[in-house]
């Protein structure tokens, strides 16, 4: 149980849903209560098959390109602590890795559920390294089993956060969002030094 906390705090905190509440709320500006939990839905379920994806391959992408478990968890604890800085200096943009033609485009089309709300802006780089990195040193059934539950978990609680947004952003206010994601944001960026620690010592460990 306590892997299973680890890695759906540490990927719940990553992937901060409740940062993505006004993006999503812009983005779906007069959608009926259907379509609100069918957007919310589909988005839940992107974000599980991308991150399920990433943990599964990104052993082979690791491989193919070269590249050292240490290098990505310093690359990745980078990105973490980046993302974890903006959240907390509350300088984090509301339309992260959106540009305006395709905020357009998913507005006429509907069709945001993939893009840009469950990647870039929820499954991100941060994330996907966490998970390849985990998957590096946890590969038997037992945690492969265990971080498939994790996974599913935080998809869980992505649909119902986001079905839920309108209601939060009533009840919480945009200073209530920006506390939580500042919160949120000094975890994040201890997670992504602790990556960065924990590479530094397995380098240091294996020349030393």
């Amino acid at each position: 149980m306590d892997l299973f906390f680890y890695i759906f705090a540490a990927l719940f905190s990553v992937l901060n849903p409740i940062g993505a509440i006004p993006v999503f709320v812009g983005l779906t500006t007069g959608y009926t209560r259907e379509e609100l939990s069918k957007t919310s839905l589909w988005t839940a379920i992107n974000v599980f098959i991308i991150l399920i994806v990433a943990y599964f391959m990104g052993e082979y992408v690791l491989r193919f390109f070269g590249i050292s478990l240490e290098a990505l968890r310093i690359a990745g604890g980078l990105i973490i602590a980046n993302s974890g800085f903006g959240l907390l200096s509350g300088q984090v943009k509301k339309r992260k890795g959106i540009n305006k033609k395709v905020e357009t485009e998913a507005q006429q089309k509907h069709a945001i559920a993939l893009t840009p709300l469950a990647m870039p802006l929820l499954a991100g780089p941060g994330s996907i390294s966490l998970l390849i990195a985990f998957y590096q040193e946890h590969n038997n059934w037992i945690a492969m089993s265990i971080a498939i539950g994790a996974i599913l978990a935080v998809a869980v609680s992505i649909y119902f956060v986001l079905r839920s947004a309108n209601y939060l952003v009533k009840y919480l206010g945009e200073s209530g969002i920006v506390a939580i994601s500042r919160i949120v944001g000094f975890f994040v960026i201890a997670i992504g030094i602790q990556y960065i620690v924990n590479a530094l010592i397995k380098i240091i460990q294996a020349n030393f």
